[in-house]
C-alpha cells in the first residue's frame, strides 16, 4: 500500500496581471500549495509599479513561504526587461531591504553578474541562503548540461534549478541525472524537463530529490509547457506517496495529453492500494525510448518499471522492441500491453477479448453471426480476428478499398466499398473510425440513418462522448446499440491483472473514464467562453 513518503513541496506560481489581485491570489495559492512563486513578471508598466509599492505589506502578511521572481522575457517570463533594469529591481527589491522574501529566483548570468560585482569589493552582498539560482531552456535540452550544472554549482546560491523542454520521454533521462548528481553532491535541486513529454519529471521529480516541483493553481494559471494543476499532482498521480519501491506503469503514444488511461488506473491502484504510479508517455523515437529507459538490460535510469499500456502510433512497431508476444497479439499483428518481468519484456493484446466482451452480452454465440466492420486501421485488425474467432462472416466496409485490401486478405474476409453500402442484410455492424469522437469530428458518423435500416446492432469503439451521433442515427432506424466504454474498461482491466496479478476495480475505472470525459466537456466549454 502506498503510504506518504517524504512529502512533495508542491509550489504554486502566482501570474496575476493586476496589482490588485495579488492579494487574494497568494492567500489562494497558499491553500493549495506549500510554497508560492510570486511572478512578478506577469505585471506590466503601471501594474508592477503599483505592486512594488504594496510589496513589503504583502510579504509580511504572507501565509506561506514566498519565491520571488523576475524573468524576462528570453528566459520565459512575460514581459521584456533589460539587464540595466533587472539589476536595479533586484538591487531595491532584494540585496537589502526584503527580509520576509524566502527565496529569489535569479537567473544564472544576473547571478553570475552578483559574484563578480561581490569579488570586485560591491558593498551589498547577496544573501546566497535564499536564491536559487535558475536556468531555463525552452527549444530543447542542451548539449552541455552538465556544464551549466557546474557553472550554477560554482555560484553560493542554495538552491539550483535547471528546467529545460522535452520533446521526446527520453528526454527526461537527463534531467533525472541530474537529480541523481544532485543528490550524490548533497545540493538542493529542481530540475524539470517542461512540455507534455516531461510530465516524469514532474511526478517523479521530488521523490528522487528535487527540491520543489511547480503546479498550477488550476488550468488558467499555467506557467510554463507541461505544468500540471496541484490537485492533479496529488489527487491523481499521488506525489506524496511515491517513494523508491513505488512501481511505475505508463502509456506509451504520440499524443498522450488528452488520454483517460492515467485517471482510470491511477484511481485503480489506489482503489487496490498498490505502490504503483501510472504515468503517460509521449514518445517519438519508440526504439530509443524502449532502450533507454524500459528494458531492463540496457536503460539509462534506475527505477522498477513494471509495465506499459501501448497506443497509436506504436501498437505494431514496438513489436520488435519486445522478447516476446503472445498468440493473440502476433495473430492480430499489435501490442497494446507490456509487461516487464525477469528481465524481460513480453508483450500482449488485450484488445480483442474486451471487444468481445459487451458483444457476447447480446448475442451468446457468434457463429455464423453477419458482420460488417467499418474502417481499416488498427482497430479494425483486433476486431476482424476476434469475430473470425468466433466464426463470425465479416466483411470489411472502407471507403478506401485498395488500403483495407491487405486487412481483408491477411483474416480472409470479404471488402466492399463504404461509399454506397446498405447493412441490412447484416446482424453486427462495427464503427472502428474514430468519426464522431469528441472535438472536430462529433458530428460525423461512419454510416447513415438510410445505410443503418435493417441492421440489428451497432458498435461503435468511439467512447467520448458517451452516445455518438453513429449510434443515435441506429438507434433511430431500431437497433440495438454498443458504445466503446465497455471495450475501454475491459481492456485497461486486463491490462491492470497483467501489471498487478489483481483483479481491477472495474466500477471505479468506470467512474473515472467518466468524469475524465465530463472534465474535457467542461474545458471545451471553459476555452469558448
Amino acid at each position: 500500500m502506498m503510504k506518504e513518503k517524504s512529502r512533495a513541496r508542491v509550489c504554486i506560481p502566482v501570474c496575476e496581471r493586476r496589482a490588485s489581485d495579488l492579494v487574494v491570489a497568494l492567500a489562494r495559492a497558499c491553500e493549495i500549495g506549500d510554497i508560492v512563486e510570486l511572478r512578478l513578471d506577469y505585471l506590466g508598466g503601471g501594474e508592477l509599479a503599483e505592486a512594488l509599492e504594496s510589496l513589503n505589506e504583502l510579504l509580511k502578511t504572507r501565509p506561506c513561504p514566498v519565491i520571488l521572481t523576475m524573468r524576462p522575457a528570453e528566459q520565459g517570463g512575460f514581459h521584456e526587461f533589460d539587464n540595466f533594469n533587472r539589476i536595479v529591481f533586484w538591487d531595491e527589491h532584494f540585496l537589502f531591504n526584503k527580509p520576509d522574501v524566502d527565496f529569489a529566483d535569479i537567473e544564472l548570468d544576473l547571478a553570475l553578474f552578483f559574484r563578480q560585482r561581490e569579488g570586485e569589493g560591491w558593498q551589498g552582498l547577496l544573501d546566497w541562503s535564499r536564491v536559487i539560482c535558475s536556468y531555463h531552456d525552452f527549444r530543447g535540452v542542451p548539449d552541455d548540461l552538465d556544464e551549466i550544472y557546474e557553472t550554477i554549482s560554482r555560484t553560493p546560491a542554495r538552491v539550483m534549478k535547471i528546467a529545460v523542454h522535452a520533446r521526446d520521454a527520453v528526454d527526461c533521462l537527463p534531467v533525472f541525472h541530474l537529480l541523481e548528481r544532485g543528490a550524490r553532491e548533497g545540493r538542493e535541486i529542481i530540475a524539470v524537463a517542461m512540455g507534455q513529454a516531461g510530465l516524469a519529471t514532474r511526478i517523479l521529480g521530488t521523490s528522487r530529490g528535487s527540491f520543489l516541483v511547480f503546479a498550477s493553481s488550476d488550468n488558467e494559471h499555467s506557467t510554463a509547457p507541461g505544468q500540471v494543476t496541484a490537485e492533479e499532482l496529488r489527487e491523481i498521480y499521488r506525489v506524496n506517496e511515491i517513494g523508491e519501491e513505488t512501481e511505475v506503469l505508463g502509456l506509451v503514444g504520440l499524443p498522450t495529453a488528452h488520454s483517460v488511461s492515467p485517471l482510470m488506473h491511477n484511481r485503480a491502484l489506489a482503489s487496490r492500494g498498490l505502490d504503483a504510479v501510472y504515468i503517460p508517455f509521449e514518445v517519438y523515437d519508440l526504439s530509443a525510448f524502449i532502450k533507454r529507459m524500459v528494458n531492463p538490460r540496457t536503460r539509462e535510469i534506475d527505477w522498477r518499471l513494471r509495465g506499459l499500456s501501448v497506443t497509436a502510433p506504436h501498437k505494431s512497431a514496438i513489436i520488435a522492441e519486445l522478447d516476446s508476444i503472445d498468440s493473440v497479439a502476433e495473430a492480430i499483428g499489435a501490442v497494446n500491453t507490456v509487461v516487464v518481468e525477469n528481465n524481460e519484456l513480453r508483450g500482449y493484446n488485450t484488445d480483442a477479448e474486451a471487444f468481445l466482451s459487451p458483444l457476447r452480452e447480446m448475442v451468446a454465440d457468434l457463429n455464423g453471426v453477419r458482420c460488417a466492420v467499418i474502417g481499416a486501421g488498427g482497430a479494425a485488425r483486433a476486431v476482424v480476428w476476434a469475430l473470425r474467432k468466433e466464426d463470425a462472416e465479416v466483411t470489411l466496409f472502407a471507403r478506401d478499398i485498395e488500403k483495407a485490401q491487405p486487412l481483408a486478405e491477411k483474416f480472409g474476409v470479404l471488402v466492399s466499398s463504404l461509399d454506397k453500402a446498405s447493412f441490412k442484410e447484416f446482424d453486427l455492424v462495427v464503427n472502428t473510425t474514430p468519426l464522431g469522437t469528441r472535438g472536430e469530428h462529433e458530428d460525423e458518423t461512419a454510416a447513415r440513418t438510410d445505410q443503418l435500416a435493417g441492421a440489428r446492432i451497432a458498435y461503435d469503439l468511439v467512447y467520448n462522448p458517451l452516445e455518438t451521433r453513429f449510434m443515435r442515427e441506429a438507434s433511430r432506424v431500431g437497433c440495438e446499440t454498443i458504445g466503446g466504454l465497455p471495450m475501454l474498461v475491459g481492456q485497461a482491466a486486463a491490462q491492470f491483472k497483467l501489471w498487478t496479478s489483481t483483479d481491477a476495480p472495474l466500477e471505479k475505472m468506470r467512474e473515472a473514464a467518466k468524469e475524465c470525459f465530463e472534465k474535457q466537456v467542461s474545458d471545451t466549454q471553459d476555452e469558448s467562453k
